[in-house]
């Protein structure tokens, strides 16, 4: 079978222009149309802002390259590998019970990795030149070419996996999707190495991003799939998913613990041992409101709220998996604004130096307008995805 015939056996639903964009027009519904509309707006004008200035339009410095564009990034490529995890649940380890969620967590992680690449495309300066010299002269010992080659094989094996999925072609799609996965956490893992390899940064330096970077994955992955499971049954789930998000969010508050675990034991040794660039930044970071967010709403109320009725109130947990996403947007742009706290010094000898302080950065207007493009872009092409595929499991077109 050539790829023609191959790519024309791929099942989708043959409908209009105007069904395609046609929702059920509730007050919710319509909020979110609205939202998705005006943030595609953003991100055209953001992008068009950043083609004229460069990235003068930009709030990054010399002292702090890495802005908000990093962070959303981060934000959407760790939602891919953790909806990448959840979704190989059932088909690539064979738990039936997280079948019905396949098809939905694939789909998923391709849009959010597409995303993701829309918007760290507007930060890299020339991404066409990018592909061309990453194949013409790859970069082996350098961990973000890693990254992106690794994210890119990924990404194919994800769509390759979702086809066999479409095609109800269980055994290939085991197969694919152990590769895809596979790959998912190699590129995941890198990417927190990005981090771990500053050495010139003592507050990221180290082991702990790379495994940390995969934990926090699933449990972002947890949290998608209880918000695109709640707004696809209105919140009425039918018996088979009320077992998969119970069993999720069983699954949700050992991760949290272990969570809680890496990162009291990460701020305990960082201020401990005293060394500068890491004890201080650690003791700054406790004292910032963002860092409480993050804690407040990644991991202490999803516990309460999971603990006190043993996963079974899901129509809570849906609504802290809402507001648990808005915590890890801040985990991640904590994660890239912290390490870059403390401005390097150079070494002088003969010459008087004032004290360093602290690197202060705030988004341009242009970096949040792509911002929310981004997540514009990905919930339009998932709601396109909800209407030319089939992704439940309990019906074949």
């Amino acid at each position: 079978m050539s790829i023609k015939e191959f790519i024309a056996t791929i099942p989708y639903n043959r409908i209009s222009l105007r069904d395609l964009f046609a929702f059920e027009k509730s007050p919710v519904n319509i909020l979110i149309a609205l939202m998705t509309l005006s943030f595609l707006v953003m991100f055209a004008l953001g992008v068009a802002i950043y083609l004229e200035h460069g990235h003068h339009a930009y709030g990054v410095s010399r002292q702090h390259p890495w802005g908000l564009l990093i962070a959303v990034y981060i934000f959407f490529v760790v939602s891919s590998t953790g909806l990448c995890i959840v979704g190989s649940l059932g088909d690539v380890f064979g738990f039936k019970d997280y079948m019905a969620v396949s098809k939905r967590a694939i789909f998923g992680s391709i849009v959010t990795i597409i995303s993701g690449f829309a918007v760290i495309a507007f930060e890299i300066g020339h991404p066409v030149t990018m592909v061309i010299y990453n194949v013409l002269s790859p970069g082996l010992t350098s961990a973000i070419w890693w990254m992106g080659t690794l994210y890119g094989i990924y990404l194919t094996f994800m769509v390759v996996e979702f086809v066999f999925l479409l095609r109800n072609d269980m055994r290939m799609a085991r197969y694919v999707g152990f590769f895809g996965l596979m790959f998912g956490l190699l590129a995941h893992s890198n990417l927190g190495g990005v981090f771990g390899f500053l050495n010139a940064r003592p507050i990221a330096n180290g082991v702990f991003y790379p495994t940390y970077f995969i934990l926090t994955a699933f449990i972002t992955g947890i949290f998608i799939t209880f918000i695109i499971l709640g707004f696809r049954y209105k919140l009425n789930f039918t018996e088979e998913i009320k077992k998969l998000l119970t069993g999720l969010a069983k699954i949700q508050a050992l991760l949290i613990s272990i969570l809680i675990f890496f990162v009291s034991w990460k701020m305990l040794t960082d201020i401990y041992d005293g060394l500068p660039g890491r004890a201080d930044v650690a003791l700054h970071i406790l004292g910032s409101w963002t860092f409480w967010i993050e804690v407040v709403l990644v991991m202490i109320v999803p516990m309460v709220v999971i603990l006190r009725n043993m996963g079974e109130n899901l129509k809570a947990i849906f609504w802290i998996s809402l507001s648990g996403m808005i915590g890890i947007f801040f985990m991640r742009y904590n994660l890239v604004h912290d390490a870059q706290l403390k401005p390097l010094q150079m070494l002088k000898i003969k010459e008087y130096q004032l004290a360093p302080e602290w690197i202060h950065y705030f988004p341009s207007a242009a970096e949040i307008m792509i911002s929310l493009g981004g997540l514009g872009l990905c919930i339009l092409l998932y709601f396109i995805g909800s209407k030319l595929f089939n992704l439940d499991a309990d019906a074949h077109h």
